[in-house]
């Protein structure tokens, strides 16, 4: 049975673009791969891929808003709200009305959210050395100044200012 061609293989001059050849979904797809594997290595612990970006930022800063942690984690407030209550329902945070403006809730890691960090950090570095490995620490740089800069020419291109980064680590 032969191929049907798809549009952009029949119309258009600029021709095809295969998945192999297309940035973004070799980013997508190499992102996935990798939570994939985070999420194996994590899940034992109680803790989904969505619970693991809350707990990166907090662990990099403890107390922040639930507005604020939206912001970093690159979420909706109703996202973030429900992943919240589900975290306070485990055990890894409390909410805290802010004493400055009562309408501002704070979110604070618990003795087992801070724990959790001692846990998983290891963890996750070892996916990161996994996903990198065989690649010379000059490639590992270039990869990381040519993602960088994918990033800044899609941010020069859009309304919206993305969430930055949660810290200049290499773990996901």
């Amino acid at each position: 049975m032969a191929r049907r061609k798809s549009t952009a293989e029949t119309s258009g001059s600029e021709g095809p673009l295969p998945f192999d050849r297309s940035i973004g979904y070799q980013i997508r797809l190499t992102h996935r791969l990798v939570q994939r594997y985070l999420q194996q290595k994590i899940g034992p612990h109680g803790v989904t891929l969505g619970m693991w970006y809350f707990l990166r930022a907090l662990w990099h800063e403890d107390g922040i808003t639930q507005r604020e942690l939206s912001f970093v984690v690159g979420t909706m407030e109703p996202t973030t709200l429900n992943a919240i209550k589900s975290m306070e329902t485990l055990g890894m945070v409390r909410r805290v009305r802010n004493s400055e403006d009562r309408r501002k809730i704070n979110i604070f890691l618990t003795p087992r959210g801070r724990k959790l960090e001692g846990d998983l950090m290891p963890l996750a570095r070892d996916v990161v050395e996994k996903a990198i490995e065989g690649f010379a620490p000059s490639e590992i740089d270039a990869l990381l100044r040519m993602l960088s800069q994918i990033q800044a020419n899609v941010v020069s291109r859009t309304e919206e200012v993305p969430a930055v980064g949660l810290d200049a680590d290499t773990t996901p």
